[in-house]
């Protein structure tokens, strides 16, 4: 006999779990279709639940009443996904334990939006904050009487033996003596053009005439008397204007850029890029200076490299060989500074770019850009890509020692040069 109340059995038991009011016995009534009003159901108690609870349906206390979950719907237990569930058959609404797959495309488009937006403004900061940086202190605008410009762009590349802003025990560590005002050791004219880049070095000795000029300070104007005396001369009389006038009358090139560094920004800069890496073919050693080289690839710090630089008595052809090994070692800094691995490394870059400008001085036209081609034609030259060269040289001088050039060699390099030629002349 069957002990359940209602002759409740197991094989009518799935009509009436998890479903709506139906009949407590095998023959009574079965549960009404889902959505049947509550008062034409064959039972219904009278209870209604204000949050739409039905105690009708639920079988607590009622002898006759099958397991209902008191929701009109009808529907009690389901899963994400299976049958009566929110997503199974017949279910509607999104399911809580849906998860939606992660678009891809939109993350990565965000992402590669942030990181352009985050170069771009480090590019611009990094640029006004270099610009402000540089030392603009040179107008050739005062320069009378100029050369007309030719085809490519001429820098007049100065280095001067400036002590300014160097201590006494860096003065002695760096060999730099305590003369006081400024010479030029080194005097350089960096062609670029479309043809290759030119470097050709000016020796310090040669013999040039200081033409009329106008005074960089006094604004009078100087007449030239034809006077005839070393270049580096033109540089102590009346500074970088006299220079350049000097250069331009002397050889008919149009100078359209000026840049001077000294002693303490030169050291500072080769430090700053980690040393400069170079080949020498053959030892020496200069008391002066401080240099003591043996020969052999080597990477210099910024006191060897200054030293390297500078020496010239230990040279029987003192002004010549210095001015290769100038040109030798500022085309390696050039390369150095132009390397992915200072350009791309904040932790190297900064302090190079922070070293060289606060050190550069240059003329008011001068923009970054013209800097950098500057720096990225000197590596073109040091790649084999340019080429280097001295002022050629008659081989004859002065009864000073003043070294003459050859004219007619220097008109056909100054021709080349104005017309953005490739150039065929050889220097001494």
């Amino acid at each position: 006999m069957n002990e359940w109340p209602q002759g409740r059995s197991g094989d009518n038991r799935g009509n009436r779990y998890g479903r709506g009011s139906g009949g407590g016995s095998g023959a009574g009534p079965t549960a009404p279709p889902y959505g049947v009003p509550p008062q034409q159901r064959p039972y219904d108690d009278g209870y209604r639940d204000p949050g739409g609870y039905d105690g009708g349906g639920q079988g607590y206390g009622n002898g006759d009443q099958g397991y209902d979950s008191g929701y009109n719907t009808g529907q009690v237990y389901g899963r994400p996904g299976g049958p009566g569930g929110p997503e199974g058959p017949g279910g509607g609404g999104s399911g809580r334990g849906a998860v939606p797959a992660p678009n891809w495309r939109r993350r990565i488009k965000w992402t590669a939006i942030t990181v352009v937006t985050v170069m771009v403004v480090a590019s611009v900061s990094t640029y006004f904050w270099a610009d402000s940086k540089l030392n603009r202190d040179v107008d050739l605008s005062t320069v009378i009487d100029r050369p007309e410009q030719g085809s490519g762009t001429n820098y007049l590349i100065v280095g001067s033996d400036s002590r300014a802003g160097l201590s006494d025990a860096q003065k002695k560590a760096l060999h730099t003596g305590s003369a006081e005002g400024k010479r030029t050791d080194s005097m350089m004219i960096l062609h670029v053009g479309d043809s290759g880049d030119t470097l050709i070095s000016l020796p310090r000795d040669s013999n040039v005439t200081i033409p009329t000029y106008k005074g960089s300070t006094s604004g009078k104007t100087y007449q030239g008397t034809g006077r005839q005396t070393k270049l580096n001369a033109a540089y102590a009389e009346d500074g970088p204007t006299l220079l350049v006038r000097t250069v331009e009358y002397n050889t008919g090139l149009h100078i359209d850029h000026y840049v001077e560094i000294g002693f303490a920004g030169f050291a500072s800069i080769v430090d700053a890029v980690g040393g400069v890496t170079i080949d020498i073919k053959q030892g020496f050693t200069d008391k002066y200076s401080g240099a003591n080289f043996k020969a052999g690839k080597q990477t210099l710090n910024g006191e060897e490299a200054l030293a390297f630089v500078r020496t010239r008595h230990a040279f029987a052809a003192s002004d010549l060989q210095r001015t290769k090994n100038q040109q030798l070692f500022l085309s390696s800094l050039a390369h150095e500074v132009a390397t992915p691995s200072t350009v791309l490394n904040p932790f190297k870059l900064y302090p190079t770019l922070g070293a060289g400008l606060d050190s550069l001085s240059v003329d008011k036209d001068m923009s970054l850009w013209d800097l950098a081609s500057m720096f990225w034609a000197m590596k073109s030259v040091s790649g084999g890509d340019g080429k280097s060269m001295n002022m050629p040289l008659s081989g004859q001088s002065t009864s000073g020692g003043n070294l003459i050039w050859d004219s007619a060699k220097v008109k056909t390099l100054v021709s080349e040069l104005n017309n953005d030629e490739k150039v065929t002349v050889s220097g001494s």
